[in-house]
């Protein structure tokens, strides 16, 4: 199983939105991706070290 082995954290371009995603390192050293407002109460999407490198190359 994947841990989340360090804080989340939230994009500084959304300081004042509500409606945002955190993402943390996984012991995989890939992502795990939450919404912001469901905390420790939400589902996670664990995303692998590969899939998180392609989509920033897409974003970037």
């Amino acid at each position: 199983m994947t841990e989340v082995i360090g804080p989340f954290r939230k994009s500084s371009h959304s300081q004042a939105e509500t409606n945002c995603v955190e993402v943390a390192p996984t012991s995989a050293q890939g992502r795990a991706v939450r919404d912001s407002k469901q905390h420790a109460d939400g589902p996670l999407l664990i995303v692998s070290r590969e899939s998180w490198a392609a989509f920033l190359r897409q974003i970037r």
